[in-house]
């Protein structure tokens, strides 16, 4: 979510995706020319945030001060780019991260726009994305693994389409804290590394292997360190193969410690998390009966990049989501977009003076809208409470955690009494735009409560900083008596939270 004063980015300005990793923090600057995007800068830093995870979940100061001086020298770089131009996401360490919303906080100062912590198969769906856009265009399924400090991505997919996304809780950085932490290497210790993630793997075995793939895709760092090391040592040509990947296993058993390790191309920092990624990628390999497999450069950041071009182009992944959000919950569309349309009749009206004015308000609006009632397949009872909660928790690809919780939210108070309690979970920020956005939400399901096709009459709003005046034609409610005692009790309701509705 951006801030509302920022304008939309056009087609040939530049494009920024930042990805604070678990391992690494990247950034991609690239130009959005004729429908690709040519990269103009990379920057890439270790900061090893996954090992800053104390036992309590909680990001140690250390590991913070890493990431804040990390992205100030980003900021420097994209301080001139529109917001709307620069997508952040955070992956598994601040998924994991109790104090995350500190975190986030802190990084929107920094850089001026929000982060988004994406959820693990939202990274996978993003990967991929990215991975087949840095691939020949080709029609066979695709296996794409990418392994990062804290979780391990590995998806089917076909062209630009993931088939199966799943995302496991093996990293190169998690597990070296786990198996590897002082350093020292042997082969029991690689043995015990490799087994766990085999059995991490074993519940992904069977459903990959019976839907198949024809080409394997590895991406990342771990992955580009294990294929480098291969060919520096001369173990495979560009190609790591499970000769070379075995090979390779017996030549880190050589040495006694990490800080030994003494491979070209292999940076010391990767030197240290290198036998964990060795073993998950092994672990890989024998699960998955994989052969060869090849490099991409593409990643989850080129995925970001190709997912903001999308949107430019209206090609925007989460008008599918909510479309297919509709069909499987059995959505009664005619009174979705009835109650759609009213709202957003509304927002027109008071978005200036309530300051709702960014394309993100009237999104989420739309989509809360759309998909309120999707808790009326679980029960008709409190389905308003089942609606929030499949928003919140359900995989929505193109939605972040945050996202998610704002669809929820406002599902959530669509209806009965204000959830005081649920918006306060919010960002500070947000909270009340998101109450202003749910009053809207609730009064075009008031008038549209009785299903009827016939479209409610014009009616005019006047926001003022918590006060919303409604009027009808003249004579209109008099002739509603069951909608204005809705107004009546809404009235009441908002009262609650101290606004002043207003019905004439």
């Amino acid at each position: 979510m951006q801030n509302a004063e920022q304008p939309a980015v056009a087609p040939g300005q530049l494009l920024a995706a930042i990805d604070l990793g678990s391992n690494s923090f990247h950034m991609v600057v690239a130009r959005l020319e004729q429908g690709e995007l040519k990269p103009v800068e990379v920057m890439s830093e270790k900061v090893q945030l996954a090992a800053g995870l104390n036992a309590d979940k909680m990001l140690d100061e250390d590991a913070q001060q890493r990431a804040f001086d990390c992205l100030s020298r980003f900021a420097q770089r994209i301080q001139d780019l529109p917001r709307d131009a620069v997508r952040i996401t955070g992956t598994n360490a601040l998924r994991e991260a109790r104090n995350s919303q500190e975190i986030c906080e802190q990084v929107e100062r920094i850089l001026g726009v929000s982060l988004e912590i994406i959820s693990g198969r939202e990274e996978a769906r993003l990967i991929f994305l990215g991975v087949s856009h840095s691939q020949p265009d080709n029609h066979g399924r695709r296996l794409v693994v990418d392994i990062g400090g804290g979780s391990t991505e590995c998806i089917i997919g076909e062209r630009f389409e993931a088939l199966e996304l799943e995302s496991l809780h093996i990293g190169c950085v998690s597990y070296t804290q786990q198996f590897f932490a002082d350093g020292k290497i042997s082969k029991s210790r690689f043995k015990a590394a490799e087994t766990a993630a085999m059995q991490e793997l074993q519940s992904i075995r069977g459903r990959y292997k019976q839907l198949g793939w024809t080409s394997n895709v590895g991406s990342s760092g771990t992955v580009k360190a294990i294929n480098n090391a291969c060919t520096a040592l001369g173990l495979s040509n560009d190609m790591i193969t499970a000769q070379a990947l075995q090979a390779l296993r017996d030549k880190i058993l050589q040495y006694d410690h990490t800080d030994e390790i003494d491979i070209d191309t292999i940076k010391p920092e990767r030197c240290a998390v290198l036998p964990a990624g060795i073993a998950i990628l092994s672990a890989i390999f024998q699960t998955l009966d994989i052969d060869q497999m090849s490099f991409s450069d593409g990643a989850l950041r080129e995925g970001l990049l190709y997912e903001m071009a999308g949107r430019l182009r209206h090609e925007d992944v989460r008008e599918r989501t909510i479309s297919a959000l509709m069909q499987r919950y059995h959505v009664d569309i005619a009174q979705a977009n009835r109650v759609e349309t009213t709202a957003l009749l509304a927002l027109a009206q008071a978005k200036k003076d309530w300051q709702l004015e960014h394309e993100s308000y009237h999104d989420m609006l739309s989509w809360a809208a759309r998909t309120h009632e999707i808790g009326l397949t679980i029960s008709n009872s409190q389905y308003h409470k089942h609606s929030a909660y499949l928003l919140a928790h359900s995989d929505l690809p193109g939605f972040t955690n945050l996202d998610q919780l704002l669809l929820g939210t406002l599902a959530r108070g669509h209806r009965r009494k204000f959830p005081k309690e649920e918006f306060k979970q919010l960002p500070k920020r947000l909270q009340e735009p998101y109450r202003q956005l749910c009053i809207l939400l609730r009064l075009a399901v008031i008038l549209h409560r009785n299903r009827s096709i016939n479209r409610p009459p014009a009616f005019s709003i006047e926001a003022e900083e918590r006060q919303l005046t409604l009027r009808f034609p003249d004579g209109w409610l008099e002739n509603h008596p069951l909608t204005l005692a809705d107004m009546e009790v809404e009235q009441q309701l908002l009262a609650n939270i101290d606004y002043q509705l207003q019905v004439s």
